[in-house]
């Protein structure tokens, strides 16, 4: 199994899928911690790294010459506005931004898949995260047959080469499939129908997708397999728990950032001839 469930070593090269490999979505992987030893090991060192992302966001919006698009696909329920919740506010929101995609609007189906997706990437020098994204169109299109298979089958390489094109725009992608198990799932609803602060996301179309388990376990599998390349890899998250969620995906990003040859630019003046006036 290319996500790995053993200790030790890095985080990003442990949860890494493959390109090419498949990748089995059972729910012992949900549940793993792959990397870590102790929780309190992990909660302890989570303020830090997210004190190294701000920081070189800072040096990324500097530099101006490199951009970071983060893509967060889970089963619902998987934590996807936790993670942008907890990890990405990080980042100072002048030079972060974040899109969710939903339902395409009439407008949007006038224009190919990727039009939306494109016009909402990050400009260099900053970060996008994105919740949801280009791969519904090859998830709920294919479970739901929304459109033939020749059409959805196609869109796999479509959005490989759409990648690519962001990365030659020196555009990183990093995408994580935060991975829950179905009764997890399940635990995360009724705890949704309890809460009133909450109950407001419950959306009953939900459980229609919950019975359509198997198929989108099959179909996120497939994305791996057809779509985790070199240059933007997917990363299988164990999410079952939160606090090992929340680091890992800290942790793929501080390590992709922590490899951009980011440079501080030259200063306009010579600051040694500077006078501040009194």
């Amino acid at each position: 199994m290319a996500a790995s469930t053993g200790k030790g070593g890095s985080i990003r090269e442990l949860l890494r899928a493959r390109p090419g490999a498949r990748i089995v979505l059972d729910d012992a992987l949900a549940d793993a911690t792959p990397g870590v030893d102790e929780r309190d090991d992990a909660e302890d060192e989570f303020p830090k790294v997210r004190e190294r992302l701000g920081e070189l966001h800072y040096k990324l919006y500097a530099d101006g010459r490199f951009g970071l698009l983060a893509i967060l696909q889970a089963m619902d329920g998987g934590g996807k506005d936790g993670t942008i919740r907890r990890v990405f506010s990080a980042f100072n929101p002048a030079g972060c931004s974040v899109t969710a995609f939903k339902v395409p609007s009439a407008e949007e189906l006038r224009h190919d898949f990727l039009w939306r997706i494109h016009k909402a990437a990050p400009p260099r020098g900053t970060i996008g995260a994105f919740n949801r994204s280009q791969y519904e169109d090859v998830l709920v299109v294919r479970v739901d047959d929304l459109a033939p298979k020749e059409v959805w089958s196609a869109r796999y390489e479509q959005i490989n080469d759409f990648e690519r094109m962001l990365d030659a725009g020196s555009i990183r992608v990093v995408k994580f499939l935060l991975h829950i198990s179905k009764d997890e799932q399940r635990k995360r609803f009724e705890a949704r129908l309890e809460d009133p602060q909450r109950v407001w996301k419950f959306d009953p179309g939900d459980l229609g997708k919950r019975r359509k388990w198997d198929e989108y376990k099959e179909a996120y599998e497939d994305v791996l397999a057809r779509c985790s390349t070199a240059i933007a890899p997917w990363y299988v998250i164990p999410a079952n728990r939160k606090w090992y969620r929340n680091y890992a995906v800290a942790q793929v990003l501080l390590e992709t950032m922590q490899e951009l040859p980011l440079q501080w630019p030259k200063p306009k003046v010579d600051p040694r001839k500077v006078v501040i006036p009194a």
